[in-house]
């Protein structure tokens, strides 16, 4: 994954959580860590698929757990077959 994407990932995620980018690292763990609730969550999978073009399953989403869960998830969608 290129710096540049993960930046953007995690730019995302610290406007959508309001938190200092600088406190999120891959193992944060996105309702432990950062403090995120359930609407914090649905909120964040949204603006990730509308940054990202793509689509979240509510299955997928139950599974990124953590900061680096989001960067693989949107890494392995944005990278072309």
């Amino acid at each position: 994954m290129s710096d540049a994407l993960k930046d953007r990932i995690r730019d995302l995620v610290s406007e959508q959580l309001g938190v200092d980018g600088a406190d999120l690292k891959s193992d944060s763990d996105i309702v432990e860590d950062l403090g995120a609730d359930s609407l914090d969550v649905v909120e964040l999978v949204m603006a990730i698929e509308e940054n990202f073009d793509i689509e979240v399953t509510d299955e997928d989403a139950e599974g990124m757990r953590t900061i680096g869960d989001v960067e693989r998830y949107v890494a392995d969608r944005m990278t072309p077959s």
